[in-house]
């Protein structure tokens, strides 16, 4: 994998922010090379983590990846009273869900915000690509498609899922796509408006 300091794409989202938003589910490890691909193009990433997704890639790994601190908690142990990140929102550029597990979906869907992520989620502004990553009967579930459709409905951009072999040991509809189709979908996604802080 090339990085971006060797392309013409070197930093060409710089001042913009990116709030990634990693569910559990086994593609949680595909998210890393987005990140690292989005860092390196200059962007501000901010990566959100649900307590199922710390079993299947570390917070250490993504702060690494992006010199910052990694969300967890609603709550700053520091400040216990701080209802916290909140306020995130309003500097994010767009905001990426991925692996966008049946769980989240149904979640946003429903409007409920019972946890960092889907409070993120529910209390922003900016837009929200989903990167769903499931098994294929989970997909094919009509309450999921229905959850799928509503929130298409409002504004939510789904990438995916592929089709392909699954970590359930089956093949079909249900695997995330690839860090490149993510990244080129937030930057296209990015580029079509000014950074949020232009035009503060």
């Amino acid at each position: 994998m090339k990085l971006a300091s060797d392309t013409s794409e070197a930093l060409d989202l710089a001042a913009y922010e990116v709030i990634v938003a990693v569910c559990g589910g086994i593609a949680a490890y595909k998210v890393c090379e987005s990140v690292s691909r989005l860092a390196q193009r200059g962007a501000g990433v901010t990566v959100a983590m649900t307590k199922a997704a710390r079993r299947f890639v570390g917070p250490v790994t993504f702060q690494a990846l992006t010199g910052r601190k990694v969300l967890t908690s609603l709550w700053r142990a520091d400040h216990p009273q701080d209802v916290q990140h909140i306020s995130l929102t309003d500097a994010a550029d767009v905001m990426v869900v991925a692996p966008a597990t049946a769980n989240i979906i149904g979640k946003v869907a429903s409007g409920i915000a019972d946890d960092l992520v889907s409070t993120l989620i529910v209390s922003g502004s900016s837009p929200v690509i989903m990167a769903p990553a499931m098994n294929e009967r989970m997909w094919a579930n009509p309450i999921v498609q229905s959850n799928v459709a509503r929130l298409t409905e409002h504004g939510y951009r789904f990438l995916g899922p592929g089709e392909g072999w699954l970590a359930c040991r089956s093949v079909g509809p249900g695997r995330m796509v690839e860090a490149q189709e993510i990244t080129e979908a937030v930057s296209a996604l990015l580029k079509a408006a000014p950074p949020k802080r232009a035009r503060a």
